[in-house]
């Protein structure tokens, strides 16, 4: 199987096929996602609350990111990994922004980045496309900016709110972006952006209309229970299985049964 690049992106919405991806944060899990067809491995900073235990990801830092990236790209083999630019790698400045997305890169092993937010970064997004560093958009509800939205709330209700997010749409994809995330945003809306634009659209709690779909791995699994948003369709409860396999491998240790002699030298 090839590896996938942006251009099959590009061509998958062309051919009117959807584009699969997830989450992950350390070799096992991207072997698994990898191993299981995805089209692209996301290491997004949602690490910092389903990996870390922090109540949101504004903490999470650009060497935690590196770190993250490298064990997921060594696990990875066919799907293209993205890394996402965590809360002020790209704010400040262009040249930060060039710095550190380089740096997924160059040390991350990753073949994109992504990056959060509209007009106001299209001259970030600009600057690493001409770099040769793809970027993939992110608008609607974006969580590094939980703090002005007052919190997760859905975006684009109301023509107005709607009509500004299309516009915005249309700037990171004129902006050079490959594709665009569109978080939390109602199912009209997203199917309206994903026929205006030329490049894909990945929806995550956006309906079905969009040209493909992420989920945080972590909750599609049911390895994550502290909140579980709407838009969550949870295909295994594995944090359960794990806890019951662990009190079975307690209560053996507890009644000598384990280990046996099977599970011993001679």
């Amino acid at each position: 199987m090839p590896k996938t690049t942006v251009q099959d992106f590009l061509k998958k919405k062309a051919e009117g096929r959807k584009i699969t991806m997830l989450t992950a944060y350390d070799y096992p899990f991207a072997q698994i996602a990898d191993e299981a067809g995805m089209d692209a491995v996301l290491v997004g900073d949602s690490l910092g609350v389903v990996v870390q235990g922090l109540e949101n990801t504004l903490p999470v830092s650009m060497n935690e990111m590196i770190y993250h990236t490298k064990m997921v790209s060594r696990a990875v083999k066919n799907a293209l990994v993205i890394g996402d630019m965590p809360f002020m790698s790209y704010q400040a400045s262009i040249e930060d922004t060039l710095r550190n997305a380089g740096r997924f890169l160059k040390e991350g092993g990753a073949a994109a980045i992504k990056i959060e937010g509209g007009s106001e970064i299209a001259d970030r997004i600009g600057a690493m496309t001409r770099s040769d560093i793809p970027v993939m958009a992110h608008i609607g509800l974006t969580p590094q900016s939980i703090h002005r939205m007052g919190g997760y709330k859905v975006q684009g209700k109301g023509k107005s709110a709607a009509k500004k997010l299309i516009e915005e749409a249309r700037i990171v994809e004129d902006a050079g972006a490959f594709s665009v995330v569109l978080e939390g945003i109602p199912l009209s809306l997203a199917k309206e952006i994903t026929m205006a634009l030329s490049i894909p659209t990945i929806g995550i709690g956006a309906g079905p209309h969009c040209d493909g779909q992420v989920l945080v791995l972590h909750d599609l699994l049911g390895l994550f229970d502290r909140f579980v948003p709407k838009f969550i369709k949870r295909y295994a409860n594995l944090k359960q299985d794990a806890v019951s396999a662990i009190l079975a491998y307690k209560k053996d240790v507890e009644d000598g049964i384990f280990p046996s002699e099977e599970q011993s030298f001679k």
